[in-house]
């Protein structure tokens, strides 16, 4: 961060004679990384990739953990969350998951009733979320958008780790920076740009989808190779 002062241009603001005006340009730089990492078997207890991503810059502390499924995930795996919860018994020493996953609908739908939005920033005020804590997204992306937000406008930022459960999630909304909600009849229009705390991609993920969706999220992928 670098705070130059500057003598203003003439007949700018502040060349006004000897009550002139001094200014100060603030320039601010922030570079943020974050890991995409690709497995298969995300939640097995002997993957080690979770718990190693959560503490990756804080290997001592137990890190306290709050999931969040994508309803249409839970009804094409409706033993994800336990098999969640047995992963982080396994992995105790690192890992608390404060409640049981909270299941929110899928789909446009969740970033279209605010009640969403609503309903996941009190269950992180509930479950004394902090800026130390983690929120675990698990679903499509209008879920992770929703999640995102959520997140980033809790304490100015929580550590989300998003888990993409689709094709076109996976090389879209999971690995950005975008979160949005949509309001006043407008998609999208309460968002925000926070970088993950780390994106897991988990190729099992995909295996319950339709041909159709497969096919959407490939063509997404090939479309954006093409204008890059």
């Amino acid at each position: 961060m670098r705070d130059d002062a500057e003598r203003p241009e003439p007949g700018s603001v502040g060349d006004e004679g000897p009550a002139a005006a001094s200014f100060h340009h603030t320039r601010i730089t922030v570079s943020f990384d974050y890991p995409v990492c690709f497995t298969s078997g995300l939640f097995q207890p002997d993957n080690p990739l979770l718990a190693r991503v959560v503490a990756r810059r804080e290997p001592e502390r137990r890190h306290r953990l709050m999931v969040v499924i994508d309803s249409g995930v839970e009804r094409a795996q409706p033993n994800l969350a336990g098999r969640i919860l047995a992963y982080a018994a396994h992995h105790d020493e690192r890992l608390e998951v404060v409640a049981a996953p909270r299941v929110i609908p899928g789909g446009e739908a969740c970033k279209k009733d605010p009640r969403h939005l609503q309903t996941l920033l009190a269950a992180l005020h509930g479950h004394g979320i902090d800026r130390h804590s983690f929120v675990l997204a698990i679903g499509g992306g209008a879920v992770l958008d929703l999640v995102g937000f959520a997140a980033a406008i809790t304490h100015r930022g929580l550590r989300l780790i998003r888990v993409p459960t689709t094709v076109l999630a996976q090389n879209d909304a999971g690995i950005g920076v975008k979160n949005a909600v949509n309001a006043f009849d407008c998609k999208n229009f309460l968002g925000t740009f926070a970088p993950p705390w780390a994106v897991l991609n988990d190729l099992d993920m995909l295996a319950t989808l339709e041909a159709r969706d497969r096919i959407a999220g490939l063509a997404e992928a090939v479309k954006v190779a093409l204008i890059r």
